[in-house]
């Protein structure tokens, strides 16, 4: 047999190291086991029986919201504590993540909206009294915003003490706005009231070569602010598209409700400012 003069030194035992990581060779983690995908899956829990064919559908798609309200939860307290920081750079990179995974849960309401009416009534009368109004994340997610309503907690009747506990603290500590005004306050600039603010605000959108690095982070929040507006705006419609003017499973009036909160912003003086231009 023909060799080449390298043949008999090569032991092909040792061509992997041993403290390989990576490959099926590392056997340390899998992609399983990293994500829990079998704990994962087992929490689609079906209501209906015999099984809705869009229920599945219907239960993947709020725990998808909820994953990305605990990682949107993740960055916005980020935010916050880097405006806090004076890291205005990384507050404003993460605002722009922010406003890119709210994209996706905009256009996510558009899978909801394969499902007709039919489908969802099939199994809708088995979720009653759960109802989207009962997330505990979202509502977080307005609190840290700045939009904070203590009356959510009474009207939250079935919150463990660990969500109240969750709510109370979103409750106390600063908001996105609270940060933003400290940011204002450390570049010298007015901030003891809104009318203050607002020369500030002037102030800053009339010299950008200056206050550059302040209008362009006052200009990302005003994304999380639209970008939370429209989400709003096309939840209501998909609401109405599906039940009508019924009554939401968790009591609320439904799409009148919602409507009443289209015009909610959480930070309406960056709105007041385009008149004042």
């Amino acid at each position: 047999m023909n060799e080449t003069p390298d043949d008999s030194d090569v032991d092909v035992r040792d061509s992997t190291p041993h403290d390989r990581h990576f490959g099926e060779e590392g056997a340390r983690l899998t992609y399983g086991s990293y994500l829990r995908v079998s704990q994962l899956l087992e929490q689609q829990q079906l209501e209906s029986d015999p099984p809705a064919h869009d229920e599945l559908l219907f239960i993947t798609v709020h725990q998808v919201y909820e994953l990305w309200f605990k990682q949107l939860l993740h960055e916005l307290t980020a935010v916050r504590d880097a405006m806090f920081a004076g890291n205005l750079w990384w507050a404003r990179h993460l605002l722009t993540r922010v406003a890119t995974i709210e994209a996706v849960l905009i256009s996510q309401i558009g899978v909801l909206e394969t499902m007709t009416p039919q489908d969802f009534l099939v199994f809708r009368e088995k979720l009653s009294p759960a109802s989207g109004f009962q997330s505990v994340q979202f509502r977080e997610m307005e609190f840290l915003s700045g939009a904070k309503d203590p009356g959510f907690l009474d009207r939250f009747r079935s919150l463990s003490d660990e969500e109240r506990a969750r709510l109370e603290r979103r409750l106390e500590e600063p908001s996105l706005w609270d940060a933003f005004v400290e940011v204002i306050r450390r570049a010298g600039l007015p901030a003891e009231d809104d009318e203050a603010l607002t020369r500030s605000l002037l102030a800053i959108a009339g010299d950008r070569p200056a206050y550059d690095e302040m209008w362009q982070l006052a200009e990302r929040l005003l994304d999380h602010d639209e970008n939370a507006a429209l989400w709003r705006s096309r939840h209501v419609m998909m609401v109405e598209r599906q039940i009508g003017t019924k009554s939401g499973t968790g009591g609320s009036t439904g799409a009148p409700y919602l409507r009443g909160r289209l015009g909610l912003h959480y930070f309406p003086l960056l709105w007041e400012l385009r008149s004042h231009l």
